[in-house]
Parts: C-alpha cells; structure tokens; sequence
C-alpha cells in the first residue's frame, strides 16, 4: 500500500482482501489494511461489509483492527444498530449454539483456547465446517463505547466475570472501557461491587483499581482508592484476595503502607508474602530498619517467588544488597525456569559487577528461552565480559518487536564499540 497498492482489491473470489485478513483471524495485516484507506463498510454482493464479517469471527482483536475511526461518526443509526444487534444476537445465543442455528443441525461443537492477541485469550469454537472465536462479549462492550452508549455497570461487569480469568478477552475489554469512563458515578458503581457476595466481582473490582493504580489516576481518586485499599487489607483475611488487595495497594502510596506490609509478612498464603516487598520498600530502598529486618526473612523463604520479589525489592539498599545477590544466585540455578529468568533479569541489571554475577549469567546461556540468553547477554555487555560476544551469538537475530528493547539496545552498543574500537 505504500508503494501504491489498492487496499481494496478484489480476489479471484470476488472479495477484498480485507475480508480474507478476517477470515484468516490476521490482525496485523487488517489493521494495516484499514490504515491504508481499505473499506471496512463496503457492502458485498451477499449484504455484510468486512465490518460486519469481523464482528461475526468473533475475534476482538481483529474486530477492533477492522472498526476504524470515529465509527459513531462514520456509521448511520441504521448501520449502527444492524452491528449491535448482530453482536448482542452472537453473545447472548452463544457461539455454538448461532453456528448450530446457522447451519439447521444439532450436535456437539468442538471448543479450543485460542490467544486472540498477546495478551488474551479466547475460546474458538467449531461446529459442522464453521468455526468462530467466542469474544462477542468483548465485541459488544467495545461498539457500545465506540457509539457512545453508555451500558450500566453492572451488566458490564456481568459480562466480564462470565468467564471469571482477568485474561479473557471480555474481563479485559470491560476492564479497559470502564477505567476509559472517568465519571464519579461509574467509579462509584463499580467500587460499590466490592461488597458482592460472590468472588468474581470482587476479583474484578480489585483488578480494577490495581490497572487504574498502574495507569495513574487523579490525586482526588488516588487517596479515596489508598483509603478503601487500606482498609480492605486490614478486614481480608483470604489469601487470594488478599494478595490481590495488597498488589493494588502498593500501586499507590499511602503512610500506613509499610505497617501493612509488616502485619502480613508471615502471613501462611505464599501469594500474600509475595505482596509484601513492595510495601516494604520504595524505589527498591527499604522503609525503615523494621523494613529492612522483614526483607531478610522474607530472602530465605521457603517459597522462590517471595525469595525473588524480597531480593529484587532488597538491590538498593546498601546493607541488604550482598544477601540479596548471594539469594539471586542460587535463584539463578532453581530447577523453575520461571524463577531463573527473573533472576537472571535483576543479577543483570544490579549494580554489583563481582565475577560471581557475571559467571553465574554465562551458566544461563545454555537457556531454552531465548529471553533468559537475553537477560543473560545484556549482563554480560554492561560488564564489557569477555564472553559478550560469545553470548550475543547465543541470542541470535532479534528481529521484529525488539526495536526499543533496552537489552537488544547494549547488544548492540557494544558491538558496535568493538568493531569501532581501532578508530578511536
């Protein structure tokens, strides 16, 4: 397209090949068909628009590629209803039940977790030849608010705990439309769900507040939140729950903070020991000496997660930093590659440059996944190791999604200072 090509050309089947990208579930390439001036409201010979196709799919993600901009502008009431309509039809039928419909037969539909893009996750759905991606519920929620309709909190939230996992893609979209509506009245609602009896809308009430901690929000809305937050963790005494209250809570600053962290750092649940550091320590520096004395039990934990989350928090402090490494070390060889990674990432980025670090990095390169050899090279080059070279290699190519990539970036400054080194 950027040499020119029509982004609305036709295939030998008659459609564009906008509508063969949705068949294909390829976002990219939708995306940057869209971008390019293709349609996405072309009507067919048979009546649907790739618009209205997407939205049939059933991927949110290749949907949201395919809306385009200032939808509630561009689309008449009419179109805008018959979209509505077709993704409240999908979501509240059910996806194998339209396609059962669609087809005039009955009988099992096969269902497979599919990721629809980096971060979340769908069921697809099959049944007699077709197959459609079951996030109508995040496709209806998104046109909503691209019309500007504003669906009452809690049949948002409804919605989102239908399928009770923060990674599906309608907790996600609601999640995302909800912290987009910035009034009082729609905190207020959705807040007030903490009190629900049941655990889904709890759950989403905290993953709520913990992205709008991550995000930033208003000084008004930040103490209101650190207030509710603090007191939650001083009333919760389930250990999800709480792990989860105090993961928000640490998102914002509040002057009990550490007295918080402290009562819970032997609490028996691992997942709220895990909370703990971060109420222990800001900007990686402990609190206080009680802070300090905290983080040193909580370094040899007998669970690794608290271990590593302790020694991370610990990296700044000049007391606490020799026992954080010498626990980052032996974290580096767990048998959990889910551990070595992370360690891998702090031993790397620490301030400390003893040949210990820089040894135990070059162990790492031998690594199945590639982002533990990256963590492990980048170490080696702010080191100037003579093994960098050697470790770059073990990478191999990064290619597309590294381009600002700080790791990718020293790799690349110190190749660059080696093969410039005889013109200095």
């Amino acid at each position: 397209m950027s040499q020119g090509a029509d982004p609305d050309v036709v295939g030998s089947d008659g459609l564009p090949v906008l509508c063969v990208a949705v068949a294909a579930y390829d976002e990219s390439v939708a995306e940057a068909l869209v971008e390019g001036g293709a349609d996405p409201d072309r009507v067919l010979p048979d009546g649907t628009t790739p618009l209205s196709r997407a939205i049939d799919g059933g991927s949110p993600a290749v949907f949201s590629a395919v809306l385009g901009k200032d939808p509630g502008v561009r689309l008449d009431r009419a179109a805008r209803e018959r979209l509505l309509a077709s993704a409240r039809t999908w979501y509240e039928t059910g996806s194998a039940e339209e396609l059962r419909r669609r087809k005039g037969a009955s009988g099992p539909a096969l269902t497979v977790r599919v990721q629809d893009d980096e971060y979340c996750w769908v069921d697809q759905v099959s049944f007699g030849g077709l197959a459609v991606r079951a996030g109508h519920g995040a496709i209806l929620t998104s046109l909503e608010w691209a019309f500007r309709i504003l669906t009452p909190v809690d049949e948002l939230i409804a919605r989102a705990v239908k399928q009770p996992d923060e990674d599906h893609v309608d907790w996600s979209t609601v999640r995302w439309i909800l912290l987009q509506r910035r009034s009082f009245e729609t905190w207020s609602e959705v807040v007030a769900r903490r009190h629900d009896p049941d655990r889904a809308p709890l759950l989403f009430v905290l993953d709520y507040l913990r992205t709008r901690g991550v995000i930033g929000t208003s000084p008004y809305y930040e103490k209101k939140e650190s207030e509710l937050l603090a007191a939650w963790a001083a009333e919760k005494t389930d250990g999800e729950i709480l792990a989860k209250v105090l993961a928000a809570f640490t998102e914002h600053d509040h002057p009990d903070q550490e007295a918080i962290g402290l009562r819970h750092a032997d609490h028996p649940d691992p997942r709220v020991r895990r909370e703990v550091p971060y109420a222990l320590c800001v900007e990686c520096t402990p609190r206080t000496p009680e802070a300090r004395t905290a983080l040193r039990g909580l370094m040899v934990d007998p669970d690794a997660e608290v271990r590593l989350r302790a020694c991370t928090m610990s990296l700044g402090d000049d007391d606490l930093r020799p026992e954080a490494i010498r626990a980052l070390l032996l974290l580096a060889k767990a048998p959990d590659a889910g551990v070595r990674g992370p360690a891998a990432a702090a031993l790397a980025g620490s301030r400390d440059r003893t040949p210990a670090i820089a040894d135990a990095l070059a162990a790492l390169l031998d690594e199945d996944d590639r982002l533990v050899r990256l963590e492990a090279a980048y170490g080696l080059a702010v080191r100037d190791d003579p093994r960098t070279a050697e470790a770059i290699e073990r990478v191999g190519p990064l290619g597309e999604g590294f381009e600002y990539d700080h790791r990718a970036d020293a790799l690349w400054r110190w190749r660059w200072r080696q093969e410039n080194a005889a013109d200095v």
